[in-house]
């Protein structure tokens, strides 16, 4: 592998991953107050159709749009929506007591429909597929950070050559774990998620606890559906479903971080490597394996190398399982709804 095809690499996986790294800080926001939320991929859906939608009316309506408020524009629409689904969750688990997989997996159906309705009636209204463009509003997304592309050799290339949102993904992780661990309000969040009973007798309001954990945890859920339109594709729209994908692996990713999202910095980012090993893997190294595995075509390993991310969730799921220590368990109370009569 030449160090071009190396770089290519890493830059293809911090990408992809700082998808599945927005869905992962946000479940886990949701998952530490208690709630079991499994909408993140129609959140993230949500999100990235909200952002695309709310761009492409502004970019079409004005003769010459500016980028910066086409940025602004299109971020707030994503939060906005992403809230929104998020707090339809809280109200149906927290205040409705209904069953929290049902709910979220009934979120995920309704976000990939409502997101692939929008997305093919624009296709529809901008000539056809694969038109949708929002490019003056992508850009700004994708700008690189200024004086520090192209420096520093190979590192540069590979830690510098990326929109602000890889940055801001980063910075969230880091924030959040301190939020989680050092602060009050963070300690009361954790509280709920672990004994709602106890934290209420304490004084902790545990309905808004968990309504704004719903809430913020969808609307940084719903940034990575934004991430992923804006600066991966490039302010289009694809109606592949994998946006949804990606959505899954953030929800296994919450189990192999073990509820730390500062550890989702490098996990994102392994699970993007195995993502593109299909790509990059050296041709050399195909047809050995292909030999030893008695494959009749080369090709054959690209589709065995599609697996790698999803079998090492699996691996990783079977070790972290393993793993005795309070610390690295999920929330006592994770999807159980909290019935206060009862405490």
């Amino acid at each position: 592998m030449s160090v071009s095809q190396f770089i290519s690499w890493c830059v293809a996986a911090i990408t992809f991953g700082t998808v599945i790294m927005y869905g992962c800080i946000g479940e886990t926001i949701n998952q530490k107050a208690g709630d079991l939320n499994l909408g993140v991929p129609g959140v993230m859906m949500i999100g990235g159709i909200a952002s695309l939608a709310s761009a492409f009316i502004y970019e079409s309506s004005v003769a010459d749009p500016n980028p910066f408020l086409s940025m602004v524009i299109s971020l707030l629409s994503c939060l906005i929506a992403s809230a929104l689904a998020g707090a339809l969750y809280a109200f149906l688990t927290v205040t409705q007591k209904v069953n929290q997989n049902v709910t979220g997996l009934t979120l995920t159906i309704f976000g990939t429909g409502i997101a692939n309705f929008f997305g093919g009636n624009m296709m529809k209204l901008s000539g056809g597929v694969g038109t949708i463009s929002v490019a003056r509003t992508a850009n700004v997304f994708r700008a690189k950070l200024p004086g520090l592309f192209g420096r520093f050799g190979t590192f540069g290339s590979i830690v510098f050559s990326h929109g602000w949102m890889v940055y801001l993904a980063l910075f969230m992780a880091f924030a959040i774990q301190y939020f989680l661990n050092k602060t009050r309000v963070g300690l009361n969040l954790r509280a709920v998620g672990e004994n709602p009973a106890t934290a209420d007798a304490a004084g902790i309001n545990v309905t808004r606890y968990k309504y704004l954990a719903a809430i913020i945890g969808c609307a940084i859920c719903g940034m990575g559906g934004l991430f992923y339109v804006m600066d991966y594709i490039q302010g289009t729209w694809a109606n592949d479903s994998t946006i949804e994908a990606l959505g899954w692996l953030a929800v296994a990713l919450v189990i192999f971080t073990s509820w730390k999202p500062a550890n989702a910095t490098w996990g994102a980012y392994l699970f993007g490597l195995c993502y593109w090993a299909y790509i990059y893997i050296p041709v050399g190294v195909s047809k050995y394996l292909a030999d030893k595995l008695k494959l009749t075509n080369v090709t054959y390993m690209q589709n065995l190398y599609k697996m790698l991310p999803y079998l090492v969730t699996i691996v990783v799921l079977c070790i972290v399982s393993r793993k005795k220590k309070r610390e690295n368990q999920a929330p006592a109370s994770l999807g159980m709804s909290y019935f206060r009569e009862e405490r």
